[in-house]
């Protein structure tokens, strides 16, 4: 499909879980595989942070995007690096390898497992308050809302949306100290419609999972698409989706979590 229809110019936002935290998950990354992954990225790419990023896709028409060549174009292009959850490995392993690189990076945070210290339910131990503050300190990492209990919002009343979202923007507000202004659905499952309308009032952004490149005024920011990466992958299959490719992958993706996560709350 990539080959037959090349990706568009635009933004390209990655998803990571772990880098280093000793678990055989596919989404827990050897440090050295993520540190060649970065090394490529800042070669190759000019690499954002979100806040960035949704500054460049909200313009209709940034100066410069239409009347370029292709090779100009690249410069324009550019990648943003996430993560979700907020396990320990993030501070401990993550955090110091994307400041040796000068990365900046997004954690959307489930304030529940760190404020309570309880392991997430594939059990990865939780970040602290204080070593999120610690990584926050560089002023490459931002620290955002994934929910207080990573409950999937396509499921649950609005009285408890609203519960979720608004405990993990006090405690973000709280101990890091700056309200989180973007959010990440849970799982990448999209919200009922009620969910929709409450993320809508109270974040800038909000993502999803499709691989496929953000174009400036033509991205909705509340359906900012993301690309995941897991372990094991070659370089240059890395290149690939950092590019924008595999989008049949994320097609085939987005229409299967609903079902995959049936019956499942968090």
């Amino acid at each position: 499909m990539d080959r037959v229809l090349p990706p568009p110019d635009g933004i390209t936002i990655l998803i990571y879980h772990r880098v280093g935290g000793g678990s055989d998950s596919a989404v827990d990354l050897d440090p050295a595989e993520f540190e060649r992954q970065l090394a490529h990225l800042v070669e190759h790419h000019r690499v954002i942070s979100l806040a960035d990023a949704v500054a460049e896709l909200s313009a209709a028409q940034p100066e410069g995007w239409a009347a370029t060549t292709s090779s100009e174009r690249e410069v324009s292009s550019g990648v943003v690096v996430t993560f979700d959850d907020g396990t320990t490995d993030f501070v401990d392993v993550a955090g110091p390898i994307l400041e040796r690189h000068g990365v900046p990076a997004t954690l959307y945070a489930a304030t529940g497992f760190i404020d309570d210290q309880r392991p997430f339910p594939w059990g990865a131990p939780p970040a602290t308050w204080s070593g999120l503050r610690d990584v926050a300190a560089s002023g490459l990492i931002a620290i955002e809302s994934h929910t207080h209990n990573h409950l999937l919002l396509d499921r649950i009343d609005t009285a408890t949306i609203s519960d979720e979202l608004d405990r993990s923007i006090d405690l973000i507000g709280e101990h890091i100290g700056a309200a989180p202004t973007h959010f990440a659905y849970p799982k990448a499952v999209p919200g009922s419609a009620a969910a929709e309308v409450e993320v809508r009032k109270r974040f800038v952004s909000a993502t999803l999972a499709r691989n496929r490149v953000n174009q400036p005024g033509r991205t909705d920011l509340h359906r900012l698409w993301r690309t995941p990466i897991q372990r094991g992958g070659s370089i240059e299959e890395f290149a690939h989706r950092a590019a924008g490719g595999m989008r049949l992958e994320g097609e085939i993706r987005s229409l299967s979590n609903p079902l995959r996560y049936r019956g499942e709350a968090a």
